[in-house]
């Protein structure tokens, strides 16, 4: 192997760390943000052609999942770099641990009128 392919290997080899480092900062920068909100980051994968990626040129895109403050968990898209800070978008609720199903609040209900059908009929005994 010559000297220009010492070079291109050499190349190839700083780009693969400068994105590996880059990919840690940006979990890091996107994890604080999460955090300062009150959530938690759950998950985080790399998405090169998530939505705004047509002529971005500084920015790395991310899929997230977090758990908000309320329990709440959503996926998202963020867009970040070491300049501009951190960006989410499309963020979905897909998990919602503070609504019950309509199925648990029909059973709790019914609970509820048989406990008042029974109050009612111990006092008018």
């Amino acid at each position: 192997m010559g000297g220009a392919g010492v070079l291109i290997v050499g190349v190839i080899f700083l780009a693969i760390v400068f994105r590996l480092l880059a990919g840690s900062m940006d979990h890091d920068r996107v994890d604080h943000y999460i955090q300062n909100l009150g959530g938690e980051l759950l998950d985080k994968s790399w998405d090169p052609f998530g939505p705004g990626w047509f002529g971005e040129k500084d920015s790395r895109i991310y899929q997230i999942v977090y758990r908000d403050r309320e329990g709440r968990v959503h996926q998202a898209h963020v867009k970040t770099s070491m300049l501009s800070g951190v960006y989410l978008t499309n963020d979905t609720i897909v998990e919602d641990p503070t609504h019950a199903s309509l199925e648990d609040e029909n059973e709790r209900l019914k609970r509820r009128i048989a406990e008042l059908e029974q109050e009612r009929a111990t006092e008018n005994s």
